[in-house]
């Protein structure tokens, strides 16, 4: 059984950073983070093939976050640099079951955390 697991969120003043843990248990898969603003559609932020050779990031955090993974700790990361209360949401991660690429469709991942709220104050 797939069990994804987010922490690390937190309250945070602009400028500074965070970084988000994800563990992801029975199996390794091609990984995911979206994230959800107040008021907003889940979003695309940053996802990672099994071996972690692949990462793409949405244009919004391109260059201030990077996503990463020790797949010895069955663990994906997210560091957040620079943030913004722009990036205040719920953090999600997801586990992407099928073969291939890194992909930003939400409805490509089939096992998602619970969610982990980040608040970047100005």
């Amino acid at each position: 059984q797939v069990q994804v697991v987010e922490s690390g969120g937190g309250l945070v003043q602009t400028g500074d950073s965070l970084r988000l843990s994800c563990a992801a248990s029975g199996g390794t898969f091609n990984m995911g983070w979206f994230r959800q603003p107040p008021g907003q559609e889940r979003e695309f932020v940053a996802a990672i093939s099994r071996a972690g050779m692949t990462t793409i990031y949405a244009d919004s955090v391109k260059g201030r976050f990077t996503i990463s993974r020790d797949n010895v700790k069955k663990t994906v990361y997210l560091q957040m640099n620079s943030l913004k209360p722009e990036d205040t949401a719920v953090y999600y991660c997801a586990a992407d079951l099928r073969l291939g690429v890194p992909d930003r469709l939400p409805r490509n991942y089939y096992y998602w955390g619970q969610g982990t709220q980040v608040t970047v104050s100005s």
